[in-house]
């Protein structure tokens, strides 16, 4: 059983994080999500404190562990958000068919090899530098400067962050087993437009930060629109690659809306 976090009542929502992180990076909104819905905020196999599967750690593999860990739970079909590598997670849950509604915020899968090899070398070189920086880095993070240096290619508003959050954080991004193998297998996956599945069916919104240095939104929003004409796109303006702390009102929002759409909640 993979790590998670449930609270709330309503119809079940998933929340899936991005490459290096864990559940907690939801905590923003949970208590907002958890007046309309059945919060389970998971760990991915290999990072946060689930523990690694022998699965090939692309899009596909994860989005299988998912759908089998919602099963574990008694549920048959969930709306499903989830950010980065969450986000493309989602959307292939989405495309699969058990989601109610699909949001996924800056999804990995709609980049050039350009874009994508930048997102690789961004993760990485955080992962890194948080490494090198060792027991400097809490002395850092206290400073609103530096902690805007640090976490800026994030955070829309570094500044604003909780220390702790952050220093719990980048613990995570650096002793997540999962990692390496999840960051080489992005080389190997990209949304396929030409099989959108029940994602054709399905509420979807895919948001991007206005912020976002991760995965910039210019021409992968661009693409996302192509690629799925159906859906719902916006810009979250001001936000990073991670918007939650940013502007958590309006990441609710997105994530009810999209919900709302869905005919089996009605």
């Amino acid at each position: 059983m993979l790590s998670y976090h449930r609270a709330g009542a309503g119809p079940p929502l998933v929340l899936i994080h991005g490459i290096g992180s864990r559940w907690q990076v939801w905590r923003p909104i949970l208590p907002m999500l958890q007046k309309h819905f059945d919060v389970i905020a998971m760990d991915l196999p290999g990072f946060g404190a689930s523990p690694v599967e022998s699965i090939t750690a692309d899009v596909p593999a994860f989005a299988t562990s998912v759908v089998e860990f919602v099963a574990d739970l008694g549920l048959t079909s969930v709306h499903v958000a989830g950010s980065s590598l969450g986000g493309g997670v989602a959307l292939e849950i989405g495309r699969r068919g058990p989601a109610r509604s699909v949001t996924a915020f800056a999804p990995v899968g709609f980049w050039s090899g350009i874009e994508r090899r930048w997102c690789q070398t961004t993760v990485s070189g955080s992962r890194r530098l948080v490494g090198a920086l060792g027991p400097t880095l809490p002395r850092l993070a206290a400073r609103r400067f530096t902690r805007t240096a640090l976490f800026g290619l994030y955070f829309g508003h570094p500044g604003q962050l909780d220390v702790d959050a952050c220093l719990a954080d980048a613990a995570a991004l650096r002793t997540a087993p999962g990692f390496a193998a999840a960051c080489s297998a992005f080389a190997g996956w990209r949304f396929d437009p030409a099989t959108p599945g029940a994602l054709a069916e399905t509420p979807v919104t895919i948001a991007w930060g206005s912020r976002d240095l991760i995965l910039p939104r210019w021409r992968q929003a661009a693409r996302a629109k192509v690629a799925l004409p159906q859906a719902q796109h916006m810009r979250l303006l001001q936000c990073g690659h991670l918007p939650f702390s940013d502007d958590p009102d309006t990441c609710v929002q997105v994530i009810t809306a999209t919900a709302a759409r869905s005919h089996r909640d009605r």
